[in-house]
């Protein structure tokens, strides 16, 4: 009889197995980063170069058989950095969302395969509550309390995403503002969309409200999330984006519901619509 060999676990794999669970599309794994057969490192990205030129590559062809159409080089690189920074975004949200724990996760600790839509992470500290019951981990980096913990997922988010901003801000012909924008988006709607599959969307909204309360250095803005009035009376949930995606570019017809370009009018059609 073979008995399997089990993988070991770290204080973070509940919270990242559930991940994979509810967002198929994104398969994270507690392992070394990969290099080369389509795999590539947050600290490559954010050296900028040959790996980040290859992802640039990537995402022009994918767009061009997605939409029939070639989208500039700018629109490319806008597209290429939300399919790095969205899941990363993940990685540092869902965590404490669930668990109450945030990796501490530098560029070179993670690696992505954009074609099969899979991340790894090196397992390593983590900061928690003082009542943990991991908290006597080796990894483990306690803090003080809630807001202690916010501040931790916001710095950590911010220490990753950083230097990878500052390699994809020449391509997007953005600057801190805008891409800082960006990276606030992401933030939060990583948060929102992961607590919706859960089926705990009031709960992530509140807790990305008191993440992102307002314009914490270097986030651009708050979590923004405000109601409008839907024919019938009803309060219809929107919130407004810091960045625009510029999807608009190759589709102006097909704006997103949150983008600053689309009217309250419009999004109330929208949103009672679905």
């Amino acid at each position: 009889m073979t008995v399997p060999v089990l993988a070991p676990t770290t204080p973070l794999t509940s919270a990242f197995t559930r991940i994979t669970e509810v967002v198929p599309s994104l398969r994270i794994s507690e392992e070394a980063p990969r290099r080369g057969d389509g795999w590539l490192g947050g600290d490559e990205l954010a050296a900028g170069g040959a790996a980040l030129d290859t992802l640039l590559a990537w995402d022009d062809e994918s767009i061009a058989a997605d939409y029939g159409q070639r989208a500039r080089p700018d629109v490319v690189a806008g597209f290429a950095l939300h399919r790095y920074a969205w899941p990363v975004a993940v990685l540092f949200t869902a965590p404490h969302f669930l668990l109450r724990r945030v990796p501490l996760l530098a560029p070179g600790d993670v690696s992505f395969h954009r074609g099969e839509r899979r991340m790894t992470v090196r397992p390593g500290a983590f900061a928690c509550l003082a009542d943990d019951p991991a908290v006597d981990h080796p990894g483990a980096r306690p803090v003080a309390d809630e807001e202690a913990l916010r501040a931790t997922v916001r710095r950590a988010a911010a220490d990753h995403l950083g230097p990878v901003l500052a390699a994809f801000g020449p391509r997007m012909r953005r600057g801190p503002r805008a891409l800082w924008g960006t990276a606030t988006d992401e933030l939060v709607e990583a948060l929102w969309y992961v607590g919706s599959l859960l089926g705990e969307e009031e709960r992530a909204v509140a807790e990305a409200g008191q993440l992102l309360p307002g314009a914490v250095t270097p986030f651009a803005r708050g979590a923004s999330f405000r109601e409008l009035t839907g024919p019938e009376g009803e309060a219809l949930r929107t919130r407004d984006r810091a960045s625009c995606c510029m999807f608009y570019t190759l589709r102006p017809e097909d704006t997103c519901v949150t983008c600053p370009r689309t009217c309250d009018g419009e999004r109330i059609t929208r949103l009672a619509a679905s």
